[in-house]
């Protein structure tokens, strides 16, 4: 319409106020969000949720569904088990410098003898874990390699239901690898696996057999020869 009627024409944009980005500018990935404080995970204190417990409904839902994840890509029990070995192994190996941390100054020292490895996962680890010490450390009577932690009741097995044709199958296996991760991650290499060794007191017993290599072995002798 013409001015003269009252109306003023709106003003044109203009156009070289407009800025565009850039391809790459446009394909650059956004920051990661924070809260208002400015915190996130990596400000807390490691010592803050020492104590902390997760419930165990919780647990044993997200374990049975991580035991039902890796059937389903197993042809037998032993493949299943070396499933559950291989996603417990890197916790172990993280878990150890948390532990470490969280230990007194005087015994906050990375293990690098078997027998204080053994005592370091009977003790702070399992307790760390479970909420208890394992129930024994034994030395094998015929291999000089091997090591036997036992467990009368693992956690891990107690919301497990396993079939009459798989009665051999340990799903325990999760914990042999997270203290495999523990070894390794000392400098004591090992391989753990866990065993069904039930009594009439303790059915559900579990046995965990760690046995290093021969090099470790060889290495602590000549560590025994030094004193």
């Amino acid at each position: 319409m013409d001015s003269a009627q009252g109306y003023k024409p709106l003003p044109q944009p203009n156009l070289a106020t407009f800025s565009h980005q850039s391809p790459a500018a446009q394909r650059a990935p956004q920051q990661l969000r924070t809260p208002s404080n400015r915190k996130t995970i990596y400000d807390r204190n490691l010592n803050r949720t020492r104590t902390a417990e997760l419930s165990r409904a919780s647990f044993a839902y997200l374990f049975g569904e991580m035991v039902s994840y890796a059937q389903k890509r197993v042809t037998g029990i032993q493949d299943l088990e070396r499933k559950l070995n291989e996603q417990g192994y890197p916790i172990g190996l993280r878990l150890l410098p948390l532990l470490l941390y969280r230990e007194p100054p005087r015994t906050s020292v990375r293990p690098n003898r078997i027998l204080p490895l053994l005592q370091f996962i009977h003790g702070p680890f399992w307790r760390h874990l479970f909420g208890r010490t394992a129930d024994a450390i034994e030395h094998s009577s015929t291999a000089n390699n091997e090591y036997m932690i036992s467990d009368n009741e693992p956690l891990v097995n107690q919301y497990i239901s396993v079939p009459k044709e798989m009665n051999q199958l340990n799903c325990a296996a999760y914990v042999a690898g997270m203290i495999e991760g523990v070894c390794d991650g000392c400098g004591l290499k090992a391989a753990v696996s866990a065993h069904n060794g039930g009594t009439e007191m303790w059915p559900g017993k579990t046995v965990f057999l760690i046995r290093f290599d021969d090099g470790v072995v060889e290495r602590e002798a000549l560590l025994d020869t030094k004193k």
